[in-house]
């Protein structure tokens, strides 16, 4: 049964799983918000200061189960495609969202941040109720 999966995923590892790729993609930028937001936020108000770090850590946290998913649903699947997509979106749309208003210290730019969040929940819920 070991060789049988190991030769499953050794075919499976060789198609290129976007959800991996973004996710990591997606992951060291997030490391690089978070420096960001620690050091060359220094002149913010510190609610924005507080914004952008919740965007921050809301995207690293995604990006690790983003990469996930192809793992966690199987590489291929249809699970791992609809939870790679919600994800993927809640990601640009929450955490994006964060960003500008921590930036810019505008709370009418985080419009698109409830969209992000029901995205990201969609995302789990995915993982929890889709089969392969």
């Amino acid at each position: 049964i070991l060789i049988a999966k190991a030769q499953y995923l050794n075919i499976h590892s060789k198609k290129m799983q976007w959800q991996r790729v973004l996710g990591g993609i997606s992951g060291a930028m997030s490391v690089g918000t978070g420096a960001y937001g620690a050091h060359g936020l220094k002149d913010k108000q510190e609610s924005s200061i507080k914004v952008f770090e919740t965007g921050s850590r809301y995207q690293l946290i995604h990006s690790v189960l983003l990469a996930s998913t192809p793992v966690i649903c199987g590489p291929g699947t249809r699970a791992s495609q609809i939870a790679g997509s919600f994800l993927a979106t809640g990601i640009v749309l929450f955490s994006g969202s964060c960003y500008a208003v921590g930036l810019k210290e505008d709370r009418s730019l985080g419009k698109l941040a409830p969209l992000g969040g029901f995205s990201l929940m969609g995302g789990w819920l995915s993982l929890a109720l889709l089969r392969k």
